[in-house]
């Protein structure tokens, strides 16, 4: 009985801790707000970084709006998120990158990252771009922008990092090489795959008539020896029983629940 009442609870401790935890530890994608009037149905908290994307796919016309969140390395540094169209790393990657000049406006430019050294990159995407936007907001930097994809596109590889500064050429200085910057990688799903059917119920087991077997308790069963149809009364009995004495224990948690 005393080992029935603390599973009880230590279930309703969980639900009580579960209800208290702080909001902010529950902050995803889905809270946050934009300046612009875009709609972005789909979002993800990326796994790296502090990092979170928000996007809307047309597959009518293989186009793609997304807005990248992420903090800065340091302030004045630079935030990027980007499609490799060959591979899963940064190298070969085309790339929308935003940083904050001298303390001024935000800035928004393209790299095709030829190789880590950015002087040695280009700055024409292969992929066509439009409405580029960058702004900061809560030391975070958003990217703003549209992408034209290929034809009947439904996957790509995406890549997002942060790193401290700018150089005084203009040029982003590398980003750091710690796990969390290397693994800020992975592929996105543009199209959402069609919804799986739920398994079958299990077949009810069948008598060697082929009608279904009996199961315990059932009417047409044979009772083992030694059991009578009176233990359902006092098993019903100790239940009350249980229930009486747990329910000062209930009270006090569901009081810690609501307050």
């Amino acid at each position: 009985m005393g080992r029935l009442c603390l599973k009880f609870a230590v279930i309703l401790g969980v639900l009580a801790m579960a209800l208290l935890v702080s909001p902010a530890l529950s902050l995803t994608c889905t809270s946050q707000k934009f300046s612009n009037k875009n709609d972005y149905p789909k979002c993800t908290d990326l796994p790296h970084l502090g990092a979170f994307l928000h996007w809307n796919f047309n597959a009518s016309n293989s186009s793609l709006s997304m807005a990248f969140i992420a903090p800065p390395a340091k302030t004045g540094g630079w935030v990027a998120w980007a499609i490799n169209p060959n591979s899963t790393g940064m190298a070969g990657s085309q790339a929308l990158l935003a940083f904050k000049p001298n303390g001024g406006a935000v800035t928004i430019q393209t790299y095709d990252i030829k190789s880590y050294m950015f002087n040695m990159s280009g700055m024409n995407l292969s992929y066509p771009v439009w409405d580029l936007k960058a702004e900061e907001s809560s030391s975070n930097i958003t990217i703003y922008g549209k992408w034209k994809l290929p034809a009947k596109m439904e996957k790509l590889n995406q890549v997002w990092q942060v790193g401290p500064g700018i150089t005084p050429n203009g040029y982003p200085i590398i980003h750091n090489t710690n796990p969390e910057n290397l693994k800020a990688t992975g592929t996105l799903n543009l199209v959402t795959a069609a919804a799986t059917s739920p398994a079958p119920e299990p077949a009810a087991a069948s008598g060697p008539s082929g009608s279904p077997a009996p199961g315990p308790g059932s009417a047409g069963s044979t009772p083992s020896p030694g059991s009578s149809g009176g233990n359902n009364g006092v098993s019903r009995n100790r239940d009350r029983a249980i229930l009486s004495l747990c329910m000062p224990l209930f009270v006090i948690l569901g009081s810690l629940i609501v307050f």
